[in-house]
């Protein structure tokens, strides 16, 4: 009897220690290697002509991110940066010692599912000394800001800005989007130097 009762004992602990290492492995990485074509067609120097992959993601490159739901993927691309952005009329303007700095994103549907988020809540700029910054609702004279609930059916493609307010000091380094307002496992970094 004692030791059907340890067995049991030690099948329970196996599985509570299982679904702990589960439950902890939650899977999150930074993805920062282009899309092959997209690598060679934005980087116009020498290291395209050779072929060299190994680089991390800049403006103008592409990476696939996954989302939660099953079929869910986004080829995302840092089309532009615009560091300051100019407010798009007097009455927006950044808190004093800051300034907005606009990233104009394209997202394309690559996945079966559709795709229905408010992108600007999973973006991030990051500056050199690693403190993140948050979206900002703001518009700037670069162009149209992204909406705050975008829908993309399969192969459907959205590109608007989203609008960053960070400290004038701040040397912004990398900028990075995770699907499903940031909760999604892949997150996406660019590097802006």
């Amino acid at each position: 009897m004692h030791a059907r009762t340890r067995i049991a004992a030690a099948l329970v602990a196996v599985a509570v220690g299982a679904l702990t290492i589960t439950a902890c492995d939650t899977g999150n990485t930074v993805v920062d290697k282009p899309k092959e074509h997209a690598a060679a067609k934005a980087d116009s120097g020498k290291d395209a002509k050779k072929g060299k992959s190994s680089d991390a993601a800049k403006v103008g490159d592409t990476l696939t991110l996954k989302g939660f739901e099953k079929g869910s993927q986004l080829d995302v691309t840092v089309v532009k940066v615009v560091d300051p952005g100019k407010p798009a009329d007097e009455f927006t303007e950044p808190d004093a010692g800051k300034r907005f700095v606009g990233v104009q994103f394209q997202l394309v549907n690559t996945g079966k599912a559709v795709y229905s988020d408010s992108p600007s809540n999973g973006a991030q700029v990051a500056d050199s000394e690693g403190q993140q910054f948050d979206s900002t609702f703001a518009d700037i004279t670069a162009g149209p800001s992204m909406s705050s609930s975008l829908k993309l059916k399969p192969d459907a493609k959205g590109l608007s800005w989203i609008v960053f307010e960070v400290p004038k000091a701040s040397k912004l380094d990398a900028v990075q989007f995770t699907m499903d307002s940031g909760f999604a496992d892949q997150t996406g970094e660019w590097k802006l130097k």
